[in-house]
Protein backbone atom coordinates (compact mmCIF):
# COMPACT_ATOMS: atom_id res chain seq x y z
CA UNK A 1 0.00 0.00 0.00
CA UNK A 2 1.46 3.57 -0.70
CA UNK A 3 1.91 6.54 1.14
CA UNK A 4 0.17 9.61 0.35
CA UNK A 5 0.03 13.09 1.45
CA UNK A 6 -2.44 15.89 1.98
CA UNK A 7 -0.53 18.98 -0.11
CA UNK A 8 -2.31 21.35 1.90
CA UNK A 9 -2.77 25.17 0.15
CA UNK A 10 -0.56 28.08 1.83
CA UNK A 11 -2.92 31.43 1.46
CA UNK A 12 -0.66 34.32 2.16
CA UNK A 13 -3.55 36.45 3.56
CA UNK A 14 -5.04 33.69 5.56
CA UNK A 15 -3.12 32.41 8.71
CA UNK A 16 -5.48 29.97 9.45
CA UNK A 17 -4.26 27.82 6.80
CA UNK A 18 -0.48 28.21 8.01
CA UNK A 19 -1.50 26.05 11.04
CA UNK A 20 -2.70 23.04 9.28
CA UNK A 21 -0.83 20.04 9.14
CA UNK A 22 1.50 19.24 6.47
CA UNK A 23 3.19 16.33 5.12
CA UNK A 24 0.31 14.27 6.53
CA UNK A 25 0.72 10.22 5.65
CA UNK A 26 -2.50 9.47 4.81
CA UNK A 27 -3.42 5.52 5.28
CA UNK A 28 -6.63 4.63 6.55
CA UNK A 29 -9.76 6.90 6.21
CA UNK A 30 -13.19 6.99 7.93
CA UNK A 31 -15.97 8.16 5.59
CA UNK A 32 -19.19 8.95 7.83
CA UNK A 33 -22.48 9.95 5.77
CA UNK A 34 -25.24 11.21 7.08
CA UNK A 35 -29.60 10.51 6.79
CA UNK A 36 -30.31 13.52 5.43
CA UNK A 37 -27.82 13.20 2.27
CA UNK A 38 -28.25 9.55 2.20
CA UNK A 39 -32.36 9.73 1.36
CA UNK A 40 -32.02 13.30 -0.21
CA UNK A 41 -34.07 14.67 2.41
CA UNK A 42 -36.32 12.00 3.16
CA UNK A 43 -37.38 10.93 -0.54
CA UNK A 44 -35.75 7.36 -0.52
CA UNK A 45 -32.11 6.49 -1.24
CA UNK A 46 -30.36 9.01 -3.67
CA UNK A 47 -28.95 5.82 -5.68
CA UNK A 48 -27.42 8.92 -8.18
CA UNK A 49 -25.60 10.54 -4.61
CA UNK A 50 -24.41 7.49 -3.02
CA UNK A 51 -23.40 5.69 -6.49
CA UNK A 52 -20.90 9.03 -7.20
CA UNK A 53 -19.64 9.03 -3.59
CA UNK A 54 -18.95 5.39 -4.30
CA UNK A 55 -16.54 6.10 -7.09
CA UNK A 56 -14.76 8.49 -5.50
CA UNK A 57 -14.22 6.29 -2.81
CA UNK A 58 -12.96 3.37 -4.78
CA UNK A 59 -10.68 5.80 -6.65
CA UNK A 60 -9.03 6.19 -2.85
CA UNK A 61 -9.80 2.41 -2.06
CA UNK A 62 -7.73 1.62 -5.70
CA UNK A 63 -5.10 3.71 -4.86
CA UNK A 64 -4.08 1.54 -1.79
CA UNK A 65 -6.07 4.18 0.89
CA UNK A 66 -7.47 1.79 3.36
CA UNK A 67 -11.45 2.91 3.62
CA UNK A 68 -14.11 2.27 6.05
CA UNK A 69 -17.36 4.06 5.63
CA UNK A 70 -19.94 4.99 7.92
CA UNK A 71 -23.11 5.11 6.58
CA UNK A 72 -26.48 6.39 7.84
CA UNK A 73 -29.73 6.00 6.28
CA UNK A 74 -31.48 2.75 7.68
CA UNK A 75 -33.95 4.07 9.60
CA UNK A 76 -34.80 6.93 7.17
CA UNK A 77 -35.26 4.68 4.43
CA UNK A 78 -37.52 2.22 6.53
CA UNK A 79 -39.97 5.21 6.93
CA UNK A 80 -40.03 6.03 3.00
CA UNK A 81 -40.19 2.12 2.24
CA UNK A 82 -43.24 2.21 4.76
CA UNK A 83 -44.78 5.28 3.65
CA UNK A 84 -44.69 6.56 6.34
CA UNK A 85 -45.25 10.72 7.02
CA UNK A 86 -42.28 10.92 9.54
CA UNK A 87 -39.82 9.09 11.83
CA UNK A 88 -41.94 6.98 14.30
CA UNK A 89 -41.35 7.46 18.07
CA UNK A 90 -42.27 4.32 19.09
CA UNK A 91 -38.68 2.20 19.56
CA UNK A 92 -40.88 -1.26 17.84
CA UNK A 93 -41.62 1.00 15.23
CA UNK A 94 -38.11 2.55 15.03
CA UNK A 95 -36.66 -0.89 15.07
CA UNK A 96 -38.72 -2.32 12.42
CA UNK A 97 -38.12 0.90 10.16
CA UNK A 98 -34.77 0.01 10.43
CA UNK A 99 -34.37 -3.32 9.71
CA UNK A 100 -36.57 -2.59 6.23
CA UNK A 101 -34.18 -0.06 5.29
CA UNK A 102 -30.89 -1.65 6.04
CA UNK A 103 -31.59 -4.35 3.44
CA UNK A 104 -31.70 -1.38 0.88
CA UNK A 105 -29.22 0.16 1.96
CA UNK A 106 -26.41 -2.40 2.56
CA UNK A 107 -27.63 -3.69 -1.34
CA UNK A 108 -27.16 -0.11 -2.77
CA UNK A 109 -23.93 0.79 -1.53
CA UNK A 110 -22.63 -2.88 -2.21
CA UNK A 111 -24.10 -2.41 -5.92
CA UNK A 112 -22.55 0.92 -6.17
CA UNK A 113 -18.48 -0.29 -5.20
CA UNK A 114 -18.49 -3.80 -6.57
CA UNK A 115 -18.48 -2.01 -10.25
CA UNK A 116 -15.32 -0.49 -9.47
CA UNK A 117 -14.27 -3.38 -8.10
CA UNK A 118 -14.34 -2.74 -4.35
CA UNK A 119 -15.59 -5.63 -2.20
CA UNK A 120 -17.53 -4.68 0.28
CA UNK A 121 -18.94 -5.96 3.99
CA UNK A 122 -21.46 -4.73 6.33
CA UNK A 123 -20.96 -4.34 10.19
CA UNK A 124 -23.94 -3.54 12.59
CA UNK A 125 -22.40 -2.23 16.00
CA UNK A 126 -24.35 -1.35 19.38
CA UNK A 127 -22.80 0.64 22.01
CA UNK A 128 -22.72 -2.48 24.08
CA UNK A 129 -20.47 -3.91 21.57
CA UNK A 130 -17.63 -1.33 21.97
CA UNK A 131 -18.24 -0.71 25.72
CA UNK A 132 -16.90 -4.07 26.69
CA UNK A 133 -13.59 -4.98 26.58
CA UNK A 134 -13.47 -8.20 24.70
CA UNK A 135 -15.69 -7.70 22.56
CA UNK A 136 -14.28 -4.32 21.24
CA UNK A 137 -11.19 -6.31 20.87
CA UNK A 138 -13.30 -8.51 18.55
CA UNK A 139 -14.73 -5.98 16.96
CA UNK A 140 -11.07 -4.74 15.87
CA UNK A 141 -9.73 -7.75 14.58
CA UNK A 142 -12.70 -8.28 12.61
CA UNK A 143 -12.28 -4.92 10.77
CA UNK A 144 -8.16 -5.22 10.62
CA UNK A 145 -9.37 -8.74 8.56
CA UNK A 146 -11.50 -7.29 6.55
CA UNK A 147 -8.76 -3.83 5.95
CA UNK A 148 -6.17 -6.64 5.03
CA UNK A 149 -8.17 -8.25 2.85
CA UNK A 150 -9.12 -5.56 0.70
CA UNK A 151 -12.46 -5.72 2.01
CA UNK A 152 -14.65 -2.03 2.64
CA UNK A 153 -16.15 -2.20 5.75
CA UNK A 154 -19.84 -0.85 5.68
CA UNK A 155 -20.37 0.19 9.28
CA UNK A 156 -23.99 1.18 10.74
CA UNK A 157 -25.55 1.39 14.40
CA UNK A 158 -27.43 -1.57 14.60
CA UNK A 159 -31.30 0.61 15.08
CA UNK A 160 -33.01 -3.12 14.51
CA UNK A 161 -31.70 -4.43 18.12
CA UNK A 162 -30.74 -1.36 20.23
CA UNK A 163 -32.26 0.16 23.12
CA UNK A 164 -31.35 3.24 24.82
CA UNK A 165 -28.83 1.87 27.03
CA UNK A 166 -26.41 0.38 24.49
CA UNK A 167 -27.51 3.03 21.53
CA UNK A 168 -24.11 4.90 20.80
CA UNK A 169 -27.24 8.23 19.80
CA UNK A 170 -25.66 9.04 16.30
CA UNK A 171 -23.18 7.84 13.87
CA UNK A 172 -21.10 10.46 14.16
CA UNK A 173 -20.11 9.52 17.37
CA UNK A 174 -19.93 5.58 15.56
CA UNK A 175 -17.45 6.75 13.04
CA UNK A 176 -15.35 8.51 15.65
CA UNK A 177 -15.33 5.36 18.24
CA UNK A 178 -14.58 3.22 14.98
CA UNK A 179 -11.47 6.05 14.15
CA UNK A 180 -10.35 5.59 17.29
CA UNK A 181 -10.55 1.26 17.09
CA UNK A 182 -8.70 1.49 14.26
CA UNK A 183 -6.10 4.20 14.68
CA UNK A 184 -7.55 6.22 11.30
CA UNK A 185 -5.82 9.14 10.10
CA UNK A 186 -8.53 10.83 8.65
CA UNK A 187 -12.41 10.92 9.67
CA UNK A 188 -14.53 12.54 7.12
CA UNK A 189 -18.08 13.82 8.18
CA UNK A 190 -20.37 14.53 5.25
CA UNK A 191 -23.59 16.50 5.93
CA UNK A 192 -25.56 18.63 4.12
CA UNK A 193 -24.19 21.79 5.93
CA UNK A 194 -21.04 23.89 4.77
CA UNK A 195 -19.00 23.07 8.13
CA UNK A 196 -19.00 24.90 11.31
CA UNK A 197 -20.31 28.53 11.33
CA UNK A 198 -19.60 30.85 14.12
CA UNK A 199 -23.39 31.56 13.97
CA UNK A 200 -26.55 30.07 12.52
CA UNK A 201 -25.70 30.99 8.80
CA UNK A 202 -29.52 30.45 8.67
CA UNK A 203 -30.34 33.53 11.10
CA UNK A 204 -27.28 35.73 10.51
CA UNK A 205 -25.82 36.54 7.03
CA UNK A 206 -22.46 37.70 9.19
CA UNK A 207 -22.00 34.25 10.01
CA UNK A 208 -18.81 32.95 9.11
CA UNK A 209 -17.20 29.48 7.94
CA UNK A 210 -14.39 28.18 10.86
CA UNK A 211 -12.13 26.93 8.30
CA UNK A 212 -9.70 25.09 10.98
CA UNK A 213 -9.81 24.71 15.04
CA UNK A 214 -8.65 22.42 17.17
CA UNK A 215 -10.93 19.68 17.94
CA UNK A 216 -10.30 20.36 21.44
CA UNK A 217 -11.78 23.87 21.85
CA UNK A 218 -14.45 24.16 24.40
CA UNK A 219 -16.14 27.40 22.25
CA UNK A 220 -16.96 24.87 19.53
CA UNK A 221 -19.82 23.63 21.54
CA UNK A 222 -21.41 27.27 22.16
CA UNK A 223 -21.89 27.86 18.66
CA UNK A 224 -23.11 24.38 17.41
CA UNK A 225 -26.77 23.51 16.21
CA UNK A 226 -29.12 20.86 17.00
CA UNK A 227 -30.01 18.03 14.91
CA UNK A 228 -32.58 17.90 11.46
CA UNK A 229 -35.29 16.14 11.22
CA UNK A 230 -34.55 12.88 9.34
CA UNK A 231 -30.76 12.31 11.80
CA UNK A 232 -30.18 12.03 15.13
CA UNK A 233 -26.92 13.90 14.97
CA UNK A 234 -26.55 17.80 14.90
CA UNK A 235 -23.80 19.84 14.54
CA UNK A 236 -22.50 19.15 18.64
CA UNK A 237 -22.59 15.67 18.01
CA UNK A 238 -19.63 16.39 15.16
CA UNK A 239 -17.88 18.61 17.48
CA UNK A 240 -17.74 16.08 20.15
CA UNK A 241 -17.48 13.45 17.74
CA UNK A 242 -14.22 15.05 16.41
CA UNK A 243 -13.00 15.41 19.81
CA UNK A 244 -13.20 11.49 20.55
CA UNK A 245 -11.27 11.32 16.94
CA UNK A 246 -8.76 13.92 18.19
CA UNK A 247 -8.09 11.84 21.20
CA UNK A 248 -7.09 8.69 19.15
CA UNK A 249 -4.36 11.34 16.88
CA UNK A 250 -7.42 11.42 14.15
CA UNK A 251 -8.20 14.43 12.28
CA UNK A 252 -12.21 15.23 11.51
CA UNK A 253 -13.04 16.81 8.30
CA UNK A 254 -16.75 18.28 8.20
CA UNK A 255 -17.95 19.16 4.93
CA UNK A 256 -20.57 19.35 2.54
CA UNK A 257 -21.58 16.07 1.04
CA UNK A 258 -23.12 17.36 -1.95
CA UNK A 259 -19.95 19.49 -3.12
CA UNK A 260 -18.64 17.53 -6.84
CA UNK A 261 -15.75 15.05 -5.74
CA UNK A 262 -15.67 16.46 -2.05
CA UNK A 263 -14.36 13.03 -1.04
CA UNK A 264 -11.42 12.74 -3.24
CA UNK A 265 -10.62 16.60 -3.10
CA UNK A 266 -10.90 16.43 0.82
CA UNK A 267 -8.27 13.54 0.91
CA UNK A 268 -6.41 16.00 -1.81
CA UNK A 269 -5.79 18.43 0.43
CA UNK A 270 -8.40 20.89 -0.86
CA UNK A 271 -9.81 23.01 2.20
CA UNK A 272 -13.09 22.63 2.39
CA UNK A 273 -15.79 23.13 5.48
CA UNK A 274 -14.30 22.91 8.56
CA UNK A 275 -10.63 21.25 9.85
CA UNK A 276 -10.70 20.28 13.14
CA UNK A 277 -7.39 19.27 14.02
CA UNK A 278 -4.88 17.16 17.16
CA UNK A 279 -1.64 17.43 18.16
CA UNK A 280 0.28 15.36 21.08
CA UNK A 281 -1.03 16.60 23.80
CA UNK A 282 -4.71 14.97 22.72
CA UNK A 283 -3.46 11.98 22.47
CA UNK A 284 -4.71 9.49 24.75
CA UNK A 285 -3.19 5.49 24.94
CA UNK A 286 -5.24 3.02 23.42
CA UNK A 287 -6.98 1.89 26.78
CA UNK A 288 -7.66 5.45 27.85
CA UNK A 289 -8.83 6.12 24.65
CA UNK A 290 -11.68 3.28 24.90
CA UNK A 291 -12.35 4.88 28.15
CA UNK A 292 -12.95 8.11 26.52
CA UNK A 293 -15.35 6.81 23.90
CA UNK A 294 -17.71 5.65 26.41
CA UNK A 295 -20.90 7.96 26.42
CA UNK A 296 -23.19 6.03 28.26
CA UNK A 297 -22.15 5.35 31.78
CA UNK A 298 -22.91 2.23 34.35
CA UNK A 299 -22.70 4.77 37.04
CA UNK A 300 -21.45 7.91 38.53
CA UNK A 301 -19.16 8.60 41.34
CA UNK A 302 -19.20 12.11 42.74
CA UNK A 303 -15.69 13.02 44.43
CA UNK A 304 -14.90 15.75 46.57
CA UNK A 305 -12.18 18.93 45.82
CA UNK A 306 -9.27 17.54 46.52
CA UNK A 307 -9.96 14.24 45.13
CA UNK A 308 -10.49 16.41 41.90
CA UNK A 309 -6.93 17.50 42.43
CA UNK A 310 -5.76 15.04 42.98
CA UNK A 311 -6.71 12.79 39.64
CA UNK A 312 -6.92 15.86 37.31
CA UNK A 313 -3.39 17.85 38.71
CA UNK A 314 -2.09 15.21 40.52
CA UNK A 315 -1.96 12.45 38.00
CA UNK A 316 -3.46 10.31 40.82
CA UNK A 317 -5.30 7.60 41.11
CA UNK A 318 -9.03 7.58 42.90
CA UNK A 319 -9.13 7.08 46.78
CA UNK A 320 -12.11 5.57 48.35
CA UNK A 321 -11.37 8.43 50.67
CA UNK A 322 -12.52 10.95 48.30
CA UNK A 323 -15.96 10.01 46.76
CA UNK A 324 -18.72 11.56 48.83
CA UNK A 325 -21.53 9.42 47.08
CA UNK A 326 -22.33 7.07 44.59
CA UNK A 327 -25.17 6.51 42.20
CA UNK A 328 -26.07 3.51 39.55
CA UNK A 329 -25.96 -0.33 40.16
CA UNK A 330 -22.66 -1.37 38.68
CA UNK A 331 -20.41 -3.88 38.93
CA UNK A 332 -16.50 -4.50 39.19
CA UNK A 333 -14.82 -3.31 35.91
CA UNK A 334 -17.69 -1.41 35.09
CA UNK A 335 -17.32 1.90 33.32
CA UNK A 336 -18.16 4.80 35.79
CA UNK A 337 -18.43 8.80 35.71
CA UNK A 338 -16.15 10.43 37.48
CA UNK A 339 -18.25 13.74 38.86
CA UNK A 340 -16.82 16.72 40.69
CA UNK A 341 -19.45 16.94 43.47
CA UNK A 342 -19.22 20.65 43.66
CA UNK A 343 -19.77 21.68 39.96
CA UNK A 344 -21.48 18.75 38.69
CA UNK A 345 -19.04 18.63 35.55
CA UNK A 346 -17.95 14.97 34.75
CA UNK A 347 -13.74 15.10 34.74
CA UNK A 348 -13.17 11.36 34.58
CA UNK A 349 -14.12 8.09 33.53
CA UNK A 350 -12.89 4.93 34.30
CA UNK A 351 -13.38 1.54 35.20
CA UNK A 352 -14.35 1.10 39.13
CA UNK A 353 -12.72 -1.85 40.82
CA UNK A 354 -15.54 -1.83 43.59
CA UNK A 355 -18.85 -3.56 42.41
CA UNK A 356 -21.78 -0.65 43.79
CA UNK A 357 -22.53 -2.52 47.06
CA UNK A 358 -19.03 -2.53 48.19
CA UNK A 359 -18.45 1.12 47.00
CA UNK A 360 -20.87 2.43 49.12
CA UNK A 361 -19.29 0.39 51.82
CA UNK A 362 -15.59 1.68 51.37
CA UNK A 363 -16.59 5.60 50.03
CA UNK A 364 -15.03 7.71 52.31
CA UNK A 365 -13.16 5.26 54.03
CA UNK A 366 -9.20 5.24 54.43
CA UNK A 367 -7.72 2.30 53.15
CA UNK A 368 -6.55 0.70 56.42
CA UNK A 369 -10.00 0.13 57.58
CA UNK A 370 -11.25 -1.85 54.31
CA UNK A 371 -10.17 -5.16 56.36
CA UNK A 372 -12.82 -4.36 58.72
CA UNK A 373 -15.57 -2.91 56.36
CA UNK A 374 -15.32 -5.10 54.09
CA UNK A 375 -14.74 -8.48 56.19
CA UNK A 376 -11.81 -9.90 54.45
CA UNK A 377 -8.90 -9.01 53.48
CA UNK A 378 -8.61 -6.79 50.95
CA UNK A 379 -5.95 -5.83 48.33
CA UNK A 380 -7.55 -3.47 46.78
CA UNK A 381 -6.80 0.08 47.77
CA UNK A 382 -8.51 2.83 44.99
CA UNK A 383 -11.54 2.71 43.73
CA UNK A 384 -10.12 3.52 39.80
CA UNK A 385 -6.78 3.30 39.33
CA UNK A 386 -5.17 6.11 37.08
CA UNK A 387 -3.88 3.45 34.66
CA UNK A 388 -7.95 2.71 33.92
CA UNK A 389 -9.15 6.19 33.81
CA UNK A 390 -9.34 8.32 31.25
CA UNK A 391 -9.16 12.56 32.11
CA UNK A 392 -12.00 14.45 30.24
CA UNK A 393 -14.16 17.34 29.67
CA UNK A 394 -16.49 16.19 26.79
Amino acid sequence: MTDNKIALPQTEDDNRFKKLPRNFKLKRIIIKIGSSLLTNNGKGLDRTAIYEWAKQIATLHNQGMEVLLVSSGAVAEGVVRMGLEERPKKAQEMQACAAIGQMGLIETWWSALIQYGVQSSQILLTHEDLSNRQRYLNTSDTLTQLVNWRVLPVVNENDTISVDSIKFGDNDTLGAMVAAMVKADLYVILTDQEGIFTDNPRDNPDAKLIYQERAMADYLFDIAGGSGKLGRGGMQTKVRAARLAAMGGCATVIANGSLDNVITRVVAGEVLGTVLTTNQADKLIARKQWLAAHMRMAGSLFIDKGAVNAIVNGNKSLLPVGVVEIQGDFDKGDVVAIIDEQTGERVAVGQVNFAATEANQVARARTESFDKILGESEERVVMVHRDDMAILSI
